[in-house]
């Protein structure tokens, strides 16, 4: 008889959080570049109810952020979408998720998927020490080039993962500019979620009821 040593090994969980606001191809490609390169079991996208560091600035509704990530990841039955910050009263912080998943999931190994411009200032963060106990960082190397760290960051030992990711213009800030013109941006952001976009009229005119 033999033994599924596959079957019997932890969970591999990418955790992928974000405003998505709108979400675009940039974040398909980083997470389709964890999913095959640490060879994860799933992927979570976690739409974030009010990003703490982002408060002030207007996002689309929740529902709407939600639905054009199920879209963007329809297709990849190891992609999930997981409103459950979306849900959570308040600012919405990294490490109350990662506890809950810990919490729900005890043996299950966590990588948190950032790219350059989050781990930079990743020592900014809410319990930025407790969190990187809990997760490895799965980081995207641009162009070539090793991930950077904050001074601060760099001076205390976690576990870091190196995503090879090719270079890709798209930022959400891009993206809303173009829309605010009248742009078409089925180019960055897939056929599906630019018709949603235009469907519900976001990112132009009045906000969305």
């Amino acid at each position: 008889m033999t033994t599924d040593l596959r079957a019997a090994a932890p969970a591999r969980i990418g955790l992928l959080g974000g405003s998505f606001d709108p979400p675009h191809l940039a974040h398909l490609a980083l997470a389709q570049t964890a999913l095959s390169s640490l060879q994860l079991d799933e992927v979570r996208w976690l739409p974030a109810g009010q990003p703490w560091q982002k408060v002030g600035r207007e996002m689309a509704p929740g529902l709407h952020r939600a639905a054009m990530v199920r879209l963007l990841i329809s297709g990849e039955p190891r992609f999930h979408l997981d409103e459950r910050e979306l849900h959570r009263p308040g600012a919405t912080y990294t490490v109350d998720t990662v506890r809950e998943f810990r919490e729900q999931q005890p043996q299950a190994e966590f990588f948190l998927i950032l790219g350059q411009d989050q781990y930079s200032r990743l020592d900014t963060w809410r319990d930025w020490h407790a969190l990187l106990g809990q997760v490895t960082l799965a980081v995207a190397a641009r162009g070539g080039q090793r991930p950077l760290p904050s001074p601060a960051l760099a001076a205390h030992p976690h576990r870091l993962e190196v995503l090879p990711l090719p270079d890709m213009p798209e930022s959400s800030t891009a993206l809303r500019e173009a829309l605010t013109r009248g742009d078409d941006v089925s180019p960055m952001v897939g056929p599906a979620v630019a018709g949603y976009i235009a469907q519900h009229h976001l990112y132009r005119g009045p906000p969305p009821t």
